[in-house]
């Protein structure tokens, strides 16, 4: 079985400190990850490393069998989509989400160019498999944090990518915006063309029941990594986050206190 994302030795140094040390992890088909870390992890490192945007200083990254370093980068960076607040804060608050969407396919932020029909039948297919069609012709300004995060995901699906990397998705929703987000995401994700999902959060009562692995970063290593219900324990997460902690899990979703109460 090809992996879809093949990381081996990831090593990042920069001015005398490592970010990343040594990171081996693979993604196979059928599998979605919680990539979970305290800040200073590594998790936007590692992100980083993954969308070809950071130059690792050894080790390396393959997408599907194609490594970076050795294939065209920009074409491997069209197989990963990303959401993240940088994308974000970019789009210009006059576009209409139709057009903020349309632009995914070019990697184009602020699109300029001519509308096809076939982008615009496109962006409609994506728009109704992330259930924001309605929202096609309200500007970017207008939007919700949920609905923008939606038409985010969108534009990353018309480049058809085999990873979709959701970066804090759920930063800036109130408890019930987060919560209509998530039960959105795990529809989606369990579409059988889905693209493998790797959601980076801080936040245990993220972690949606459709997320199979779980990644667990400590300055910069991997303190543990497989099959969800294995990494995610009161004795890891506490010894990766640096205190005392109390995992809990209900219906499928966990809850975490800091004390051990």
């Amino acid at each position: 079985m090809t992996p879809i994302l093949h990381v081996e030795k990831l090593t990042i140094t920069r001015d005398g400190t490592c970010i990343l040390d040594a990171l081996d992890w693979t993604v196979l088909p059928g599998e979605h990850w919680v990539i979970l870390g305290s800040n200073g992890s590594g998790k936007t490192s590692l992100l980083s490393a993954l969308t070809g945007y950071l130059t690792p200083s050894g080790g390396s990254v393959s997408l599907l069998g194609e490594t970076f370093g050795e294939s065209d980068w920009r074409k491997l960076r069209e197989r990963v989509g990303i959401v993240s607040s940088s994308i974000r804060q970019k789009v210009p608050d006059w576009d209409p989400a139709e057009l903020v969407i349309i632009g995914g396919k070019y990697a184009m932020l602020d699109y300029w160019g001519s509308v096809k029909k076939a982008d615009k039948r496109e962006a409609l297919e994506m728009m109704e498999r992330t259930e924001c069609a309605h929202l096609a012709q309200r500007e970017w300004g207008v939007l919700s944090q949920g609905e923008r995060q939606r038409v985010l995901i969108a534009r990353a699906l018309m480049a058809k990518p085999s990873v979709l990397i959701l970066d804090e998705p759920c930063a800036g929703l109130d408890p019930i915006a987060r919560e209509r987000f998530l039960d959105f995401l795990e529809r989606l994700i369990s579409q059988k063309d889905a693209p493998a999902l790797l959601f980076v959060t801080h936040h245990v009562e993220e972690i949606i029941p459709p997320l199979t692995h779980a990644l667990l970063l400590a300055s910069g290593r991997v303190f543990a990594s497989g099959e969800k219900d294995r990494v995610l324990t009161t004795k890891n997460l506490s010894a990766a986050f640096g205190a005392k902690v109390a995992l809990r899990r209900a219906s499928g979703r966990f809850t975490m206190t800091v004390g051990g109460k």
